[in-house]
């Protein structure tokens, strides 16, 4: 008898196994989802704050976007479940902000204003329903190359700086630990093994960013001291 059906045994409410995979995985679902609506929000606020995206990689950050976006268009083409991928919506749109925020505190203005157009007319095509699926397919296919290509980018950048800027802890440690919940409830709701794929990796390439803020600790608080200084001055 395995653990679950152990722990039915105790429910007031008599649920088979299968069953009860659902609800967990729904329940994961929407936990995940309502996490993410506030995830990425400590990163914004620290760029915010400084008025700097300083160790923030742009095309790291905007790869990210994209494969966010990716899977919006892929799974609502789909009729996926909302609790199956929702939490792209909410991570899609911080990350916008935080692209934004690094063009602008990088005096691109111009940048920032046709990044946000081009961007904006992308998203609205995907979400359009009048992509073939069998494109979206291939699109969607992208998303692991995008999401990881973001992350070692943001990686490279932290490796060659020796520190992580402004970087959210928080952010990178809840992203990973998501991710690693999304296998769980892309197997037991769509059962997509190109999801369960991007998933899995995007869990590694997440950890290892959460390894480099960890490992920098001492040399970012160095640096962020050092260019609250120079702002002073």
């Amino acid at each position: 008898m395995s653990l679950l059906e152990e722990l039915l045994k105790f429910s007031p409410i008599p649920l088979e196994p299968e069953q009860a995979k659902v609800l967990i995985a729904k329940a994961l679902g929407y936990s995940i989802i309502i996490a993410s609506s506030l995830i990425k929000l400590p990163q914004l606020f620290k760029i915010v704050q400084a008025r700097s995206g300083a160790g923030i990689n742009f095309y790291g950050q905007a790869l990210e976007l994209f494969a966010y976006s990716l899977n919006c268009g892929y799974s609502f083409a789909k009729l996926y479940p909302f609790s199956a991928w929702g939490e792209s919506l909410f991570l899609l749109l911080e990350n916008f902000l935080i692209c934004l925020a690094v063009l602008n505190y990088d005096n691109r203005k111009k940048s920032c204003f046709v990044f946000a157009i081009l961007y904006s007319l992308c998203f609205a095509a995907l979400m359009s329903g009048f992509i073939p699926i069998n494109i979206l397919w291939y699109l969607q296919s992208l998303n692991l190359p995008l999401a990881i290509g973001g992350k070692m980018m943001q990686a490279w950048s932290n490796y060659k700086n020796r520190h992580t800027g402004q970087c959210s802890a928080i952010t990178a440690t809840c992203l990973c630990l998501g991710c690693i919940a999304r296998i769980f409830t892309t197997i037991q709701e769509t059962k997509d093994s190109l999801m369960i794929v991007n998933f899995a990796v995007a869990s590694v390439a997440n950890f290892l960013l959460v390894s480099q803020i960890f490992y920098y600790w001492e040399n970012t608080n160095k640096f962020l001291a050092k260019s609250a200084k120079k702002k002073k001055k």
